[in-house]
């Protein structure tokens, strides 16, 4: 019986299994995000009597515990199945938003988002995995930047929640009525296929690794260049990502003293372009290659950066200009649609929801110093400074993405992977 991925034509259980995983990922990345706004828009560091310096600890956890959230679920995936991983990691994520909104002090706080980031680490790699494993070749890029888009519609829910909801609910509510996607894994449960590549793979007694194996492999003399170089592409886009975003609405609100409406309209932008960005991407890929694609959305991302923080000024002040420069940053965001196709092109079956869990969350873990490096260029310099570091690594992330393969039109199998068989001979 033929495997999903090769049928010639995109069919309906093609577009169940993104749609699924595509809401599971808005959530995921949503309530990473949620506290960056909350902070901007209610009285959360007030309250809970936090510190700037403690703050940027609080932010910097979630994203630490990405990766061990990455570590274990991916090895999981390929062992027991990604779409049963998939509902566990939904269900941890929403356990822990739920806890931050009864955080009592900075400690109960920092423990609820590091629950947090755990569950979130491992939805990411689970859900790539099962999309790029039942998807046909010649749409996977475009597919895996359509689950990817899922980011720009989770900032633009945490931008309506942070600006509109929460001054009028408090953070505490917000926290907790985005507890309500752990409801989706009834419906995954019921109306999800798990990926028959991974089912093939099982049937032929090919079991998933242990994380210490997976970890083992993946560092192999086979494939150690290759998860060394996805590794720094991933890490170096994390990088531009993350100096950016984690404090941008407070850069906004109150750096640049724009009103609530002001800020919320201005961001919206960065997520209008997002969306525009995955789309344009996702055929870019499928027509011009990963490599080329990822290295012109990179650079556009780069400019936009630098005129939003250090060319404010130029850039004509608030509405016009920033309007367009913010706009620029959405688009050059749809490189992140990149990265889900290429990690799953380069990494056979047996390993691929580990090395995609590893690779994506250890990059993305690593930024917790990036809310630190910000707090601290921020004391000495200004916020909009600080913010503007990400533009150096959106650009070396656009030049280190040649040092992988083109993998456009690639097909999946469940055998070893070419560099594996390249060794191998």
């Amino acid at each position: 019986m033929a495997l999903l991925s090769e049928s010639k034509d995109v069919l309906p259980i093609h577009r169940k299994i993104l749609a699924y995983s595509f809401v599971g990922w808005i959530f995921d990345f949503y309530d990473l995000l949620l506290p960056t706004f909350l902070m901007a828009s209610t009285p959360l560091q007030k309250d809970l009597g936090i510190s700037g310096y403690q703050m940027s600890f609080v932010l910097g956890v979630g994203l630490a515990f990405t990766a061990v959230g990455g570590l274990y679920a991916g090895t999981l995936g390929d062992k027991y199945g990604r779409k049963p991983l998939l509902m566990i990691t939904i269900l941890i994520y929403s356990v822990g938003t739920f806890l931050s909104g009864l955080a009592i002090d900075y400690w109960t706080l920092l423990l609820a988002r590091a629950v947090t980031g755990f569950g979130i680490g491992g939805e990411w790699a689970v859900a790539h995995a099962l999309v790029g494993e039942t998807v046909p070749p010649h749409v996977r890029g475009r597919y895996g930047s359509l689950l990817q888009r899922g980011s720009a519609f989770a900032r633009f829910l945490a931008n309506v929640v942070g600006y509109s909801l929460a001054p009028v609910i408090g953070w505490r509510f917000s926290f907790m009525v985005s507890a309500l996607p752990a409801l989706m894994v009834l419906f995954i449960r019921t109306g999800m296929p798990e990926s028959d590549m991974w089912l093939q793979h099982k049937k032929e007694g090919k079991t998933g690794l242990g994380l210490r194996a997976a970890l083992g492999r993946i560092l192999s003399p086979a494939l150690r260049t290759t998860t060394a170089m996805a590794f720094l592409v991933t890490a170096l886009n994390m990088a531009a990502y993350w100096l950016k975003t984690i404090q941008l609405p407070s850069y906004v609100t109150g750096s640049r003293g724009l009103s609530r409406i002001d800020s919320q309209n201005l961001l919206l932008m960065d997520q209008i372009g997002s969306v525009v960005g995955y789309i344009a991407f996702g055929y870019a890929a499928d027509y011009l290659g990963r490599r080329p694609s990822f290295m012109i959305f990179s650079f556009i991302k780069a400019i936009g950066l630098l005129m939003i923080t250090v060319g404010w000024d130029v850039a004509g002040g608030f509405p016009y200009g920033l309007f367009v420069f913010m706009f620029i940053v959405g688009i050059g965001e749809g490189n992140w649609g990149c990265i889900g196709p290429l990690l799953n092109e380069v990494f056979p079956t047996s390993v691929r929801g580990a090395a995609l869990g590893i690779i994506y969350n250890v990059a993305r873990g690593v930024q917790f110093l990036a809310p630190v490096l910000i707090f601290w260029v921020a004391e000495r310099s200004s916020l909009g400074v600080a913010i503007s570091l990400a533009a150096p690594f959106a650009m070396l992330a656009g030049l280190s993405v040649w040092l992988l393969p083109e993998t456009k039109g690639t097909r999946l199998t469940a055998a070893a992977s070419p560099q594996e068989r390249a060794v191998r001979t």
